[in-house]
């Protein structure tokens, strides 16, 4: 259990540290990029979530 905690706060961190190196750029054609800005979020949500599942699922069957 304190493996898993580790490795969430682990992500958690690397995932905000990532976060704030990505938004110090600005994209000067932001507006016209929406579409394609608006697919790369559904694939990453769509990861994320099919993750989590499985995460979820792994944890159900093996930790309880």
């Amino acid at each position: 259990m304190k493996f898993a905690i580790m490795l969430v706060l682990l992500i958690g961190v690397a995932s905000l540290i990532g976060t704030i190196l990505v938004a110090r750029t600005v994209e000067t054609n932001y507006g016209k990029s929406i579409k394609r800005n608006i697919g790369n979020l559904t694939i990453i949500y769509v990861i994320l979530i099919l993750g989590l599942l499985i995460g979820l699922v792994w944890y159900a069957f093996v930790a309880l």
